[in-house]
Order: structure tokens, then sequence, then C-alpha cells
């Protein structure tokens, strides 16, 4: 008899998303097929899975110890986050080669369900780095007698979600830093520069509007700009190892002396990059958006403003929402008691105090002897008057141009 051959020899996963992706979080379900075509009968001993999960990180340096003599250091770590085995077909593997112990297969198209739980534990995010990586994978290994063992790997992805919908990440960041530039005796005016975004957590596709002023009292020529940076961090043998990466980045306009430029939302966009990795303990991946001004011929003045890239986009409610406040919302609304569409006004003032209210204050005599006297008429005739009405007008202008001709002047822009 002529033994039959495999044809092909697959994993595939049921992906529950619209992409067709395997993409999955800790304490999802895993499940796929193994997938084996023939041409012709084949005896197995055992079809197996094997899905593990690890990080992994690596590097290499070189020292010298002696003038001559050179070595090479290994830094290397791993971290296990999935283990799990399973046998699809016949038994464990041994050198029982009898009959019995064998499954035939015959011609034709076979497939073989499988399905694993992820733990429940917090898992690091699937990626891809210059010394380091977190790889989650389903093995399949089909045994037959006498035979090497056939082997098929296929990756999955994990993504530890991170909402941005939380008040430490939609938290605005701010900073302002100024720098005065020396060169030999002569010493310029000062570069300040002042910078603020909306919160601390974006999704890759979003836009990070940046308000910042940027003000050049030197002598020199600026340029104001911005970037994100990716901060990949590398943990082994007590060392560390770090790698920057540019991400995306914008420019301004120059600024001669005395001049000042405002950014109003300018607008950067997050192109498709990996989610923040936070609590892996020897892999950590950070973002950060530098808002910095370009001095030619000394360092540039620069802020940075910590993001963290999440996988739960905002809230629809908009950016001032936090995932509390909606949950509040939300509470309401189950209890029957939604907030109106239109809130009511305030009362007026004639609705609180009354006109006969107010009279009658006025007649109140004093307790004390203390508080008779031209003061306290003064206080009770106002006691219960209405408050001014509002105006954007300022009732004292010439007051206001007395007072800035005064200050002091630092910069020929101000």
């Amino acid at each position: 008899m002529v033994l039959g051959k495999v044809k092909s020899f697959t994993v595939s996963y049921d992906c529950m998303n619209d992409s067709n992706v395997p993409v999955f979080s800790s304490g999802d379900s895993v499940s796929g097929r193994v997938i084996i075509e023939v041409t012709g009968e084949i005896r197995v001993k055992s079809l197996n899975i094997h899905a593990k999960g690890f990080a992994k990180v690596r590097w290499t340096e070189s020292r010298n110890a002696g003038s001559n003599t050179a070595y090479t250091q290994n830094y290397t770590e791993e971290v296990e986050y999935l283990n799990h085995s399973d046998i699809l077909i016949g038994h464990e593997i041994d050198e029982d080669n009898s009959e019995e112990s064998l499954t035939t297969l015959h011609s034709g198209r076979h497939e073989y369900a499988f399905s694993l739980e992820l733990p429940q534990t917090p898992l690091a995010t699937s990626f891809e780095g210059k010394h380091g990586s977190v790889r989650y994978w389903v093995k399949a290994e089909l045994h037959r007698p006498w035979l090497l063992p056939m082997k098929v790997k296929k990756e999955f992805t994990v993504f530890e979600h991170i909402d941005i919908n939380t008040p430490l990440l939609l938290s605005p960041q701010a900073g302002t830093k100024d720098k005065t530039l020396c060169c030999w005796f002569c010493t310029s005016g000062p570069i300040s520069l002042s910078a603020k975004i909306e919160r601390k957590g974006y999704t890759p596709g979003e836009s990070i509007q940046i308000f910042a002023e940027i003000e050049n009292c030197s002598s020199r020529m600026v340029v104001p700009k911005a970037a994100i940076y990716q901060t990949q961090t590398f943990y082994a043998k007590g060392k560390m190892k770090e790698v920057k990466q540019l991400v995306a980045n914008l420019r301004g306009e120059s600024l001669s002396s005395g001049k000042t430029e405002t950014w109003n939302g300018k607008m950067l966009k997050i192109p498709p990059v990996s989610p923040s990795i936070l609590d892996c303990s020897i892999i950590r991946v950070e973002y950060s958006l530098m808002v910095y001004v370009d001095i030619p011929g000394a360092m540039n003045l620069s802020l940075n403003l910590p993001l963290v890239i999440g996988t739960i986009p905002l809230h629809p409610f908009g950016s001032r929402t936090s995932s509390v406040s909606s949950q509040c919302s939300m509470t309401l609304n189950w209890l029957g008691m939604a907030l109106p569409e239109r809130p009511e006004a305030p009362p007026s003032y004639a609705e609180i105090v009354t006109e006969e209210h107010r009279r009658s204050g006025q007649e109140l005599a004093p307790t004390r002897d203390e508080f008779e006297g031209p003061l306290f008429a003064y206080i009770q005739e106002f006691r219960f008057q209405p408050p001014p009405l509002y105006s954007e007008i300022d009732p004292n202008p010439d007051l206001v141009s007395r007072t800035e001709e005064r200050r002091p002047d630092t910069c020929p822009s101000r």
C-alpha cells in the first residue's frame, strides 16, 4: 500500500472582528481550527497544539578589556504570559508505533477545532521593537510513525486595552519655559515658550490640538516646532537599553527678533502606532509630545508633555467628559431622572429679595454700639441692593491705560 501525502497543514482562527484579523485581550477565548488536507490515507500518531506568549528582550554590548582584548556581553530576559497545550488526535507522544495507537486519515480535508482561554491577569500588548518583542502564537504538530513531525505556527495579536476615558488621561497637560542666550559678554533678551494640550490620552488616527505661545526677545531668528516621539525601553540583567523614534512632527513660522507666534489649536495627527505598554516588567513603550523652539547655534528650548496612546477611543460626549461623569449620566437615565434638554434660567433678584424685605432690612437697628456711624449706614444702604449688570466694556478704560504705561516692558513685541 502506498501511503498518502499531506498536501497542506495550516492553523486558522475564528476571528470575531470585521477586519478578520485575530485580535484578543486578556480573558478572551481563542478558538480556531487545525486544517489538514491529504491525498490518500495517512497514519497519524498524534496532533497537538501548543499556545504560547512571551515578552523577550535581547541585545549585545562590546567591551574592551585591555589594549587588544575585547569581549561581547549578551543581555537577555524573558517573561511568559501564556503556556497551554492540548491533544487533538491520539495520545501523548511515545515510541509505541502499534497499529492500535494510530489514527487513519482518509484522502480529503480534515478540520480539528481547538479553544483556549487567555489568562485573566493583564497581558502585554503584542509588540515588535528593536531589542525586544511581545508575541503570541499557536503551534500545531503532526506526528506520524517513522517520519519527522510536521509543524506549523500562526501568531495572533493581543491588545491590553487602555481606556482613555479616565480622569487621569483626560486631564490637560501644560508647561512653560524660557531661556536667555549669552554670547561672550553680551546677553540678549529671553525666548519664552508655553504650551498646552487638552488631554493626556489619545488613540491612533486622532489629531492633537496644540495651544502654544512663543515669544522671541533674543537677537536670533528661531523656529517653533512640535514632534511626537516613541520611547522604547528594554530591561535585562539590571541594565537598560533605550530607543527613541520620531513618530510625527510639524513646523511653525520663523520668528525674527521681537516677534511672537500663537498656536490656537495647531493640529498634529497621530499615525498608526502601537499602544503604550506600561505594565510589562522588561519592555515599556511610552510617548511624549515635544513642543520646542529651534535656536541656531544653541540648545533648543523644549517642553515635554507626556502622552498615553490607548485602544478605547474618546467617549462621544466630548473631550471634557470623563468616564465617571458619563457613568453618572447613564445612572440617572436608568433611574428615570434624566436631565432636561434645556436647563431652567436662574431666578431673578426680585424673586429672591422682595421690595418689602429690602425696605425692612434697611430699617433694622444696630445691636451693638460699634456698628453705629456713617460706615454702618453705608453698609445698610447697600445690603439688599441687586448686583450690577454684567458687561464686557471696561467702565474705567483710562485707569487701565495709565497702568499699562507705567509697567516696564521687557520685549518689543509686548
